[in-house]
């Protein structure tokens, strides 16, 4: 399995409309994502496996995530054994509801995999969360292994998520508070990567709206979000970003606690800043952002 890397915006796209998959890896989007489900009416869902299939393989340059149907349609199998390639870094599963959610479709994927000829677990797979079930199980959900390892991360999505819980989102978003920090906080624990946050669909005109949501997440410890247009991308890449300063400052902090380790310190001071092991770790993590953004850079 590939590492992650960066996904500060993930960019869905309908996999029936390649003319929007071509425009799609043109962004400055770290991931796209091409959609199997909601995006795909019912009549087409096999008809545009093949037309996903030429555009992976077509785009293999680029960092491609393929959202197939949830588990309970019957469809997951089929979408998989016509997509699975060298095009795709990872799957987006649907509705996750249980760690043996995670576990069957690491199986699927594997049978996938085998069918292709791509070495067992080439393909990672992000965890979507929708429902009031996968909420409460989703530390669980985080922690699930599979054999290959496989789970990059989770995700969360709003709208399906509120449905199940029969509310209306809100420009504000405080009924979302609760499984998005939740979310997040299994993610941490289970030491995966970041969650991807929900897609903010209420009102695509109101610019205002839509940067307070990815705020939210930002702040309560979403690594990026789920875009559904090419417009929302760049402010995406800039928040889930660290500054200039925030990367030299760290940079900074890094180097000067490693020296003062090596005396035998564990508390300094730099530029007027208390620095200890936790503010060390946090600067730490920071570089490890930046070098993912721009490369490692020596000593």
């Amino acid at each position: 399995m590939k590492p992650f890397g960066l996904a500060r915006s993930a960019l869905f796209v309908p996999g029936n409309r390649p003319e929007r998959v071509d425009k799609a890896v043109a962004t400055a989007a770290d991931l796209v994502i091409i959609d199997l489900e909601d995006a795909v009416p019912v009549a087409e869902k096999a008809t545009v496996r093949p037309i996903v299939r030429e555009k992976l393989d077509r785009h293999r340059d680029r960092k491609l995530m393929v959202r197939v149907n949830a588990l309970d349609t019957g469809l997951t199998e089929s979408d998989l054994t016509s997509i699975v390639g060298p095009g795709p870094d990872s799957i987006l599963l649907p509705k996750v509801q249980t760690p043996e959610d995670v576990d069957r479709m690491g199986r699927l994927m594997s049978a996938a995999e085998e069918g292709s000829g791509l070495q067992p677990g080439t393909l990672g797979l992000v965890a979507l969360i929708e429902t009031a079930l996968g909420v409460r199980n989703v530390f669980k959900i985080a922690d699930a292994k599979t054999e290959p390892p496989r789970l990059h991360t989770l995700a969360f999505g709003a709208a399906d998520f509120s449905l199940d819980m029969g509310f209306r989102i809100t420009k504000t978003g405080e009924e979302l508070a609760f499984p998005r920090a939740r979310i997040a906080l299994a993610c941490r624990a289970a030491g995966i990567d970041p969650p991807l946050d929900t897609p903010f669909m209420i009102d695509l005109k109101d610019r205002e709206a839509f940067e307070a949501d990815a705020m939210r997440g930002q702040r309560l410890g979403f690594g990026g979000k789920l875009c559904i247009h090419p417009d929302q991308v760049d402010f995406c890449n800039t928040l889930f970003s660290p500054t200039a300063e925030e990367i030299a400052f760290a940079a900074k902090v890094v180097a000067a606690f490693e020296e003062a380790e090596a005396k035998g310190l564990a508390a300094i001071q730099v530029d007027g800043k208390f620095i200890d092991y936790p503010v060390f770790a946090q600067s730490k993590r920071l570089v490890e952002i930046a070098e993912k953004m721009h490369g490692p850079k020596t000593r």
